[in-house]
């Protein structure tokens, strides 16, 4: 009896074929193989998947995909990091304010000297990223840095943990001017995005942390939503680090908010500043080294 119990009996076989098999095996058949046919089986048709009245199904193949593939990495807590795009590694700064020293352009140079000044934002992402790779298991809990997946603070991100030996996540938005995801992300996490909703989604579901250095437009919705989501108790309360005090403190005025009874004073204490990799990820230690049950670095998914 024992011979028909293991996994490779014909008792364990399967019933049906997989639809990875019917796939593989249909044949042509002629007119029914042309345009306008609709001969193909719907999983197979990607015309029919990208009609309109399929966004539902799109939707939930772009939370599904990514959650089904994080399961199987075994990726159970994650530390976001947020910041803009456009920031250079400081050797690339450098380069660019030597081309434009060289050209005698007046604008040039004080485009790349600003460049050069923001690389400092780009290096200290890099050795966060270094930081919480090489600590992954100080929380209680292995996490990996997760980014954007585009250039700038998200390419030192995972560009941080990459050095380090360590695994890190991409979540790439398809965009008509941004280029392929940057070169560090661990093949087997960098993801594509169609739907920033989705993609947002994703960026909180698995987050333990949220680092957000200085950015624009794109930084400041992430960012926002995430304290957004929080001030209303839409997701559980963990740390969330403005990385660069002075760059925050003038974009953003929350005494103002508060002045005007539009946010509460308490508000304010829903994130930390910070000025340097280490001083962001001692505030995250310690916030998951206290007696808070709120904050609980593995993630809780049953709803």
């Amino acid at each position: 009896m024992d011979a028909f119990m293991t996994d490779k009996s014909p008792i364990r076989a399967r019933n049906f074929p997989s639809a990875e098999d019917e796939a593989r095996a249909v044949q042509p058949h002629g007119r029914y193989d042309g345009p306008g046919s609709s001969f193909r089986m719907a999983f197979t048709d990607t015309d029919f998947l990208l009609r309109e009245e399929l966004r539902p199904v799109r939707l939930q193949l772009e939370l599904l995909k990514p959650e089904l593939i994080q399961q199987e990495q075994g990726v159970e807590s994650t530390v976001v990091v947020f910041g803009s795009a456009r920031f250079k590694a400081p050797e690339v700064a450098e380069a660019m304010l030597a081309e434009a020293v060289a050209s005698g352009d007046d604008e040039a140079i004080r485009r790349a000297g600003r460049m050069v000044q923001n690389a400092r934002w780009y290096e200290e992402a890099r050795r966060f990223a270094d930081l919480v790779t090489r600590e992954s298991d100080a929380l209680g809990e292995p996490v990996i840095v997760a980014t954007g997946g585009g250039p700038g603070i998200m390419e030192a991100g995972n560009r941080g943990a990459h050095e380090a030996g360590g695994r890190s996540m991409g979540m790439s938005i398809f965009l008509p001017f941004e280029e392929a995801p940057n070169p560090y992300i661990t093949p087997e996490l960098c993801f594509q995005f169609h739907y920033f909703a989705v993609r947002k989604m994703h960026f909180l579901m698995r987050a333990v942390a949220l680092v957000s250095f200085p950015g624009g437009l794109g930084t400041l919705d992430e960012l926002f939503e995430v304290l957004t989501l929080t001030q209303t108790g839409k997701i559980r309360r963990r740390p969330i680090v403005l990385i660069g005090r002075a760059f925050w403190q003038k974009l953003i005025d929350f005494d103002v908010l508060v002045e005007h009874g539009v946010i509460g004073p308490d508000d304010k204490n829903l994130f930390h500043y910070a000025e340097t990799a280490e001083e962001a990820w001692d505030v995250i230690k310690a916030a998951y080294q206290g007696d808070n049950p709120a904050l609980v670095a593995r993630q809780m998914r049953g709803n």
